[in-house]
């Protein structure tokens, strides 16, 4: 029953964290604060037992990330049954599908999709107006809010507890349509609502035995069906409702509309009831008879401006041309069946017992420490001088006061206040400017340096290119590396040196730069040369043998801590005597030896020496081929 806590209820409406980019407009339009807003958490969460499911977030979602649960997949395995199946329609149907200028049409539509029955609703709110105006009519002291909607009944019962005893004990007019189906077609009948109402969603997993609605869809879903399975006007015939048939309760989905079938004066001068629709209407009227009972009038509520602007209507709809449409489908419907017959039908199902009662459900939040409120209200800049218990209301609560009460809770988080944002904004602001104005000071010295940086390295290109050239021009293998033993450059002759593998590696890679010396020289080579990296001192004069080739090696530092060098010399031509072997040997190796020293040199140092140093080596390497 409505009202009543259900443990591990179904969730009607979810929120997929994927889509939410916190924009906090559900939590300013849901009237249960039932919207959860961790400091952390990227998404908001709807929290299923306090919500009353009447469908705000769900409308003004920008990004869609809220839905509804659909029950069209149970409608189906109904429809495609055995199982007898009786469709219950709100007669806000009319506003649904301007399109349609028969209601027959829909109705034939409706049976298209395979219900064994369709029914009009409004006979349930005529059973049910009845009964209204019995009490209404029999005023004993005590006034009533209305429970025909079901968004408003749970509004009362989770928040405004004390007026639970207030709320009319009859069914809603859904309910008390299921129980004539039920009389009518039998117990094991399966009852299909479809309606623009949520609430009713929630209603239909509370309510028992006779009254009960099997599954419930909206006309958005019904849509739905009618695209999935191509069902038209135009490939259907006309199609009346089953009886029995209602008079003035089509005019239910309207303000007053329950008001003006029950034949209650709607005079505003001797009226006995105030009727009004609207989330902050309904909030604002339930807030002043909770307060006093001075306004001595019974409520007439509908949480959507009518139900012709429910959630489960499609989006966009005009709500006056819809009340026009609802208008124009009552007095059609008034010409179906007379008012004899009516009451004959009337009489009929005067036997059901329309009576419920509601069960309080407290919901509402216990009121934090006041030192925790304080301290809330201090961070979003209040002072015992503000007042707190009002509130610009841009974080969607009444107040500064509430707001913090849902800050301690964990339902809200502080960065939801506008002026907690606003100041943060313009402190934010400040420091941004600061900021840029750093930044531009450090662009500044950053285009310099980097101008300056261009300009170097411009200048060791050209003198990397003009020691590869020298290097090139040394008829000895030359090779410069890293204390990493990875080759920076190497001569061609060199390359010859090495044989066929250090050609094609040097095809690849020109001048074998970075190339590991361990692969290309023999295991016995390459400790010499890590010899002189550990120690840092220089290996002369070393008689080695590589690739049949007897050679001279000379291994030195060039740059402490950074690179090496080597020469290797070939000591088998045999165009020379090996007199003049021996003595062009320790010529060739002491000026090969200064000369790439010096080129070490020029490399760690500068190229101040550059010109004078290379005209001397190129004359040295002349005047000794020319002995």
């Amino acid at each position: 029953m409505p009202g009543k806590s259900i443990q591990n209820r179904l969730p009607i409406l979810t929120v997929n964290p994927d889509d939410c980019v916190l924009c906090y407009a559900c939590v300013r339009d849901c009237p249960a604060r039932a919207i959860e807003v961790k400091p952390n958490a990227t998404a908001v969460r709807i929290i299923t037992e306090k919500c009353t499911a009447c469908g705000s977030c769900y409308t003004v979602c920008p990004t869609e990330a809220i839905s509804y649960t659909s029950d069209i997949l149970n409608v189906e395995k109904y429809l495609s049954s055995d199982v007898i199946t009786a469709a219950i329609i709100d007669p806000s149907i009319s506003g649904e599908f301007p399109d349609i200028t028969d209601y027959r049409n829909f109705v034939g539509m409706i049976k298209a999709l395979g219900f064994n029955y369709v029914n009009d609703m409004s006979f349930g709110v005529d059973l049910i107006a009845r009964e209204y105006a019995q009490i209404f009519n029999e005023f004993k002291g005590k006034y009533f809010i209305s429970s025909k909607c079901p968004a408003v009944v749970y509004q009362v019962t989770k928040y405004y507890n004390s007026l639970t005893d207030n709320l009319v004990p009859i069914l809603s007019p859904l309910a008390a349509m299921a129980a004539v189906v039920r009389k009518k077609y039998g117990p094991s009948v399966k009852v299909i609502a479809i309606s623009p109402c949520l609430a009713s969603k929630l209603e239909q997993q509370e309510q028992k035995d006779e009254s009960k609605v099997d599954t419930h869809i909206t006309f958005t879903e019904l849509r739905q069906l009618f695209l999935k399975n191509e069902i038209t006007e135009t490939k259907v015939e006309f199609e009346e409702f089953d009886p029995p048939f209602g008079r003035k309760g089509s005019l239910f989905p309207l303000t007053s509309g329950l008001m003006q079938t029950a034949g209650q004066n709607e005079d505003l001068l001797t009226s006995n009831f105030h009727s009004s629709s609207g989330r902050h209407n309904m909030l604002d009227a339930m807030n002043e008879f909770v307060l006093s009972n001075d306004i001595h009038k019974h409520l007439d509520l509908l949480y959507c401006e009518g139900c012709i602007m429910g959630p489960g209507m499609s989006p966009g709809g005009r709500k006056f041309m819809r009340q026009t449409l609802v208008k124009d489908y009552t007095r059609k419907r008034l010409k179906v069946t007379s008012e004899s017959d009516w009451e004959k039908e009337m009489a009929n199902y005067s036997d059901l017992d329309l009576g419920h009662s509601f069960r309080a459900d407290d919901q509402r939040l216990p009121t934090p420490p006041a030192h925790k409120i304080e301290e809330i209200l201090h961070s979003i800049g209040k002072t015992s001088n503000d007042r707190v218990d009002r509130g610009c209301s841009a974080c969607g609560y009444s107040s500064c006061n509430d707001f913090a009460t849902a800050v301690a809770h964990g339902l809200a988080k502080i960065e939801m206040c506008h002026s907690f944002g606003s100041k943060n904004r313009q402190d934010y602001i400040q420091s941004l400017q600061a900021s840029n104005e750093q930044l531009a000071k450090t662009k500044q010295a950053l285009e310099e340096s980097e101008k300056t940086a261009r300009e170097e390295k411009q200048t060791v290109q050209a003198f990397s290119d003009t020691i590869s050239a020298v290097m090139q021009r040394i008829p000895s293998g030359v090779i410069i590396a890293d204390l990493n033993l990875k080759i920076v450059q190497a001569n061609q002759v060199l390359i010859d040196i090495l044989g066929e593998e250090a050609q094609s590696i040097h095809e690849v890679i020109p001048g074998l730069q970075g190339a590991d010396i361990s692969s290309l020289l023999p295991p016995n080579i390459f400790q010499l040369f890590n010899y002189v990296v550990q120690n840092n001192q220089n290996l002369s004069n070393k008689d080695i043998k590589l690739n049949e080739r007897i050679l001279n090696l000379s291994i030195f530092p060039i740059q402490q801590g950074k690179t090496i060098g080597a020469i290797f010399r070939d000591m088998s031509s045999p165009e020379v005597q090996k007199e003049e072997v021996l003595k062009r040997v320790t010529d060739t190796i002491d000026n090969n030896l200064q000369m790439v020293q010096k080129i070490g040199f020029l490399l760690g140092e500068g190229a101040a020496e550059t010109e004078r140093m290379l005209n001397s080596i190129i004359q040295s390497y002349q005047s000794k081929d020319g002995k």
